[in-house]
This record gives C-alpha cells, structure tokens and sequence, in this order.
C-alpha cells in the first residue's frame, strides 16, 4: 500500500492534469463561450498528443522487452549447450530428448537421441528414482572410468500438461577418492591374547618351551608385517597391533587365518595354542579406538578364544571360535571369586538369586547353591522364579517340600529390593534372558556366574562377573565356589542332588564339556551326600514327552550327509526341553554329527535347539538366527512362525557348510 503511494507521488500522471484543464475551460466557457470553445479544442489537441506519446512510448517499450527476451532467450541455450556440467532431459520413460556436449563426453557415445538412459548409463534405474521422495532423488553412479552424482528434476510441461525429467551430472571422483583414501588409511588398533599361554607351555618340556613361544611369536610378527602394521608385544602373551583399515576387508575376507596358523602349531598338551584378537573399527579418536579393541578382545576371551572379534560403532562381528574351549586347571580363580562373593554377601542385607525364563536343572540347581551360600553367612535369601516348566517341575517339587528356601514372583521381587540387596544372576549374562530384566537396575550389586560363551548384550553393570566358557555348567562353578567360601555348614543331601543335576543335564550324562574339573566337582558332591539314583529319577519324563521325541526322531531330515534337521510342529508348554531332548537323541544316530530341532512355544514362536559333537560349531549358526550358546550346543527363539524360521536356519546351514568348504 505505502510503494502505491510513493509511486502516484512521485510519477507524473498526464490524466490528472487534462481532468484538471477541463474543470477550468467549464469554468471560463461560464462566463465566455467563445474562449470555452476556443479552450476547448486546445483541450482535445492536448489529448490526441498525449495518446499519441503513450502510444509510441508503449511501442518501443514492447520492442525493447522483446529484444531483451530474444538476447535472454539466445544466452540461455547458449549457456545450456555450452553448460560446464553434462545435462540430459528424458522423457517418463527414460527415452532422451535433450543433451548437451558434455554429457556426451561423459558417455563416450554418439545418436543418443531417443535412446533409453538406461541403456546408455548401465546400473541407473530411473523408475525407481523418481518414485522416491524430491529430497532423496540423488545417487552416486559410475561411468566409465569416473563417479558421478546424479540429481533428477521432475518438470511439468505448461503446454502439454506432460512430465520430463531433467538430469544433472556432477563429477565427484576427486571426492570419492579422497574419501576412499581417507577411510584406507584410518587408524585401526587390535590387541591380542595367546589364550593358553602358560599351560600350553607348562605341558611342554623345558626345551621345548622357548622354541613353542618363538614359534607364536614369528607367526604373529609375520601376519603384521603382512599388513604393514606396528607390532608392540607389552607382555608375555600380549600384543598391541596398529594397522591401516584398508588392509581389514582383506582379513575378513580370508577368516582371519592367523587363528589356523597359531592353531595347527604342534604342542607336547592335548589341546592347541589359540589366539584371541579384539579390533576397534569407527572410534572418532584413537583413545576410543583403543577403548573399541579392549572390548572386542573382552568379548572374544569371554567366548571362549579362538577367534577374532570386531567391535564398531553399531556392530559387532565375530571370526573363528572353532575349537573346543580348553579347561583351565588353575582353581586360583575360584578361590578367589569365592572370597568376593563371601564377602559381598557379608556386605548386604540380603540376596536376591536370579536365573533364565524357562529355567533348567543347571539353572535351578546353580540357585540352590547360591541360596546355600547365602544360609551360611546368615543373610536371608530369595530365588526369583515365576512360573514353573516340566523340566525342573520334579525337583521343584521336592524342594518346595522343604521350607528352608524362599521362591518368590518378579512383582514381589521388584516390590522388596534395595540398593543393599545383592543380586545374583545365574546360568545367563544376558539382561533380556533374565526372569526379571526390571529388577537389574534396582540395584548396584549384581553378581553374574555363567558358563556361556559371551554375547554382544551381556550385563555391564555387574560389580563380579565369573564367566567361565571352559566349564560343562554353572552348577560346576557354583560348586567350586562353595568348596572355597571357608564355611564350616555343610551342604545338605537335596542341595548336592540339585548341583549334580545340573552338571548331569548340562553334560548328557557327562559325555559332552567334560573335563577333570567337572568329575571333581561331581566327586565332591557324591562324598558330600549326592545320591545319583536319586539325579537319575529327576530325569524321568512321562509317556506323552517320550512319545513326542520319538515323533520328531522319525521326522527327521538329512540336510547334508551329517546335519539332522526335524521340526515338531505343535504348541506345548514344555516344547523346548522336548526339542532339547530330541536334539541330544539325534546325535545318538550313526552318522549325524549336528542336530536341530525346532518347535514352538504357547505363544507360536518359533524356538530352535542345536547341538554338535565338534565338527560344526552351532553357537555360530544360532547368533545369527538371534540366540547363542557353546560350539556344542546352543539355541534360539524368535518371533517368526515355525515354517519361515525352517527355512531361514536351512540357508543359514548351507552358506555355512559353503563357507567351510
């Protein structure tokens, strides 16, 4: 409004002044007529000139405008033919109808009208691209010898009410170089650890000795050299390596073969020298680097060694862990674990003991232990337990019976804890696996005993964690740690039974992860009062499950001359101890070496149970179907119906055994 009245202001307006003459001349024609019209047609002479004048002005102002469009006009194609960046216009189909010069230099071809863009750029898929949203209509493409980003511009035709699609091309190579030279030679720090070193070398003679540690020795410095690295050795069986990242994608390519070599060294021990290697990959600075390494080699140590973790930002991968994890015949451990539980104990005012859903006999025998930990330091304890399964419902039963012990549900266990209670997390490290995932940030002293191989997610807020893959169960460490606590109270007739049983269910009846420290833990409880008909009868399973296996035994399938694979394909309460079950039977089967099983539970979702006499690590197969385990045996559950989870784990099986060949 106010540029409006600036402009009648400030812009003569011929039309005002002749209105204004004309108001004059009636008033003189008033008084003479003969000067009114003499007035007059000076009046019109004055019009005529001035439309006369407007006119022309109006004239050349059009010429003008429309000399300036056809210069405008002309500049524009001009800058468009001769535009420094290649430009193509297609129509929907992809058909060209339009290019300038430097996209022909770009393509490297002649007559590319009315060809398809498609046929001339190979790899660009222009339906797909103009589907997406304005934003997202860029993608880097490769031409000849060169990387390009392409940005689509969909255009409306006014005449037509048509579509074409304007392509502009940016050279990026120089870009993408630097960027792939930049992530080539990115910083990449690993650690690793000779897992065995010392009963390696304590089995072997003295002689042998130096020769066995300048033997590990060669092959790690030779293996650096082979990626240009820094090798810095700060301990015996410790080492720092620094490498560039270009040389990584070549290392996961070949499985990380350092482990074979280290592997296949002959020892005078009946188990081999194996290695565990942590990589940090994406830390911002070196420090976090570092921080990436030391956390993939903790997880690669807590899985047992033998393999090679990678541990970046959102991701972590795992190489090797193909062999058997050694027991370790040092009890110091023990001892001392023994002592810090004692005295955690000591320090609390009372304990809490925790398992997995669907609890075991390993499971629940490991609680009762720690429940009797607890008694003999005189701290009140309480086993969280919610529901009770087949599998354990017998000895359940029996201790229930005895009024000495404390079962309680997840809602009175969140409901009584304090920040003084100590919680004990047995035969799981997994915060999602607990029977209660709630009541682990309810308190700052947690315990974790566990004999599973280590897993991404695990319980980081633990005060103690005693993770020992080595050992057949959680019942055999628990019964080592109580053998050390000093307490003169001994361990009653039902306790020993419930620890031998979960060392008898973990172990098939001690033919799978036995080692010497099992059958002494297993001897200690015999002399103690264990009763091994009495674990035998916790065993028994009524004809419905016996029936059960042998229908899943006969259904079984042939997946590869070894691999047995069988679904049981009806909802059941207990499906995962009946699948488990089958699955141990399975191997009994002249020439099948790996088993899998798999059912459902109530609620539809698929659950699997692996198991293996060594040749196939399981544990590898069940983390990518999101579960884990031991190179032996290992399981899964997910939330997909029972015929997709089939044949997901068929082509996880196949690329494995591809793999291995």
């Amino acid at each position: 409004m106010k540029n409006t009245v600036l402009k009648i202001l400030l812009m003569p307006n011929t039309r005002i002044y002749l209105w204004t003459l004309g108001i004059f001349i009636i008033i003189i024609a008033f008084y003479n007529y003969f000067l009114g019209v003499a007035a007059t047609f000076l009046l019109l002479y004055m019009i005529y000139y001035n439309w006369k004048i407007e006119h022309n002005r109006k004239r050349l102002w059009t010429e003008y405008i429309e000399n300036i469009t056809e210069e405008i006009d002309r500049t524009s194609r001009q800058a468009l033919l001769n535009l420094p960046m290649p430009l193509t216009v297609i129509e929907i189909d992809g058909t060209i109808i339009w290019y300038n010069a430097k996209f022909v230099e770009i393509s490297n071809q002649t007559d590319l009208l009315n060809r398809n863009i498609e046929e001339v750029v190979p790899g660009l898929k222009i339906r797909e691209l103009i589907s997406k949203d304005e934003k997202d209509r860029q993608i880097q493409i490769p031409i000849q010898d060169k990387t390009y980003k392409m940005t689509c511009n969909v255009v409306k035709n006014t005449e037509d009410d048509n579509y074409s699609i304007v392509l502009y091309w940016s050279d990026i190579t120089n870009y993408e170089n630097l960027k792939t030279l930049y992530n080539d030679e990115k910083t990449i720090v690993s650690y690793i650890y000779i897992d065995n070193y010392e009963d390696v070398l304590q089995s072997s003679s003295i002689e042998r000795r130096s020769l066995l540690a300048v033997e590990i020795d060669k092959i790690i410095r030779v293996w650096a050299t082979r990626i240009n690295a820094c090798v810095t050795k700060y301990d015996d069986d410790k080492y720092m390596i620094i490498f560039e990242n270009k040389h990584l994608e070549k290392l996961e390519a070949k499985k990380f073969t350092i482990l074979d070599e280290v592997r296949e060294i002959e020892t005078d021990s009946d188990f081999p020298a194996t290695l565990s290697i942590g990589i940090g990959v994406g830390g911002k600075t070196p420090i976090q680097q570092a921080e990436f390494a030391v956390a993939a080699l903790d997880l690669a140590h807590g899985r047992g060694g033998d393999q090679t973790v990678i541990k970046k930002i959102n991701k972590i991968e795992y190489y090797g862990g193909k062999s058997q994890v050694v027991e370790k015949r040092n009890k110091g451990k023990s001892r001392i674990m023994a002592h810090a539980i004692r005295q955690l104990i000591d320090q609390s005012s009372n304990v809490f003991i925790m398992g997995h859903q669907f609890p075991d006999m390993d499971c629940l025998g490991a609680a009762i232990g720690i429940h009797r930990m607890s008694a003999n330091r005189n701290k009140e304890a309480f086993i969280i337990l919610d529901s009770v399964n087949e599998g354990i419902e017998t000895l359940y039963d029996m201790i229930k019976t005895n009024k000495n012990y404390n079962f309680i549900t997840n809602e009175t266990a969140l409901a009584t804890v304090g920040k003084d209670t100590l919680l004990v997390v047995v035969d799981t490290h997994r915060p999602s696996y607990t029977q209660c995932p709630d009541i682990l940030s309810m308190t700052d002293k947690i315990v974790v005993i566990d004999h599973h191989r280590k897993m991404e997610e695990n319980i980081d807020t633990a005060v103690l964690s005693y993770m020992e893959p080595y050992a057949s169960s959680t019942c055999e460490l628990v019964t080592e740690i109580l053998q050390y606590m000093g307490d003169k109270k001994e361990v009653d007739k039902l306790e020993a039974e419930s620890l031998l049983a979960g060392i008898t269910v973990d172990t098939k009846n001690f033919s799978f992860k036995t080692g010497v420290r099992t059958f002494e833990a297993a001897s200690w409880l015999r002399r103690i009062g264990a009763d091994t008909t009495n674990v035998k009868q916790l065993f028994q399973s009524d004809m419905e499950v016996f029936v059960a296996k042998a229908e899943i035994i006969k259904n079984a399938k042939r997946l590869a001359k070894s691999i047995a694979i069988s679904v049981y394909d009806v909802k059941y309460n207990n499906a995962n101890i009946i699948i488990a079950q089958a699955a141990d039977e399975l191997l009994e089967i002249k020439g099948i070496t790996t088993s899998f099983v798999i059912g459902a539970n109530q609620k539809g979702d698929a659950i699997i149970s692996a198991r293996s006499l060594g040749d196939i690590n399981v544990q590898v197969i069940m983390e990518k179907m999101g579960g884990g385990g031991h190179l032996t045996m290992a399981g899964a559950q997910i939330n997909k119906p029972i015929k997709e989870a089939e044949q997901e784990l068929t082509e996880i099986i196949k690329e494995f055994i591809k793999e291995g060949d």
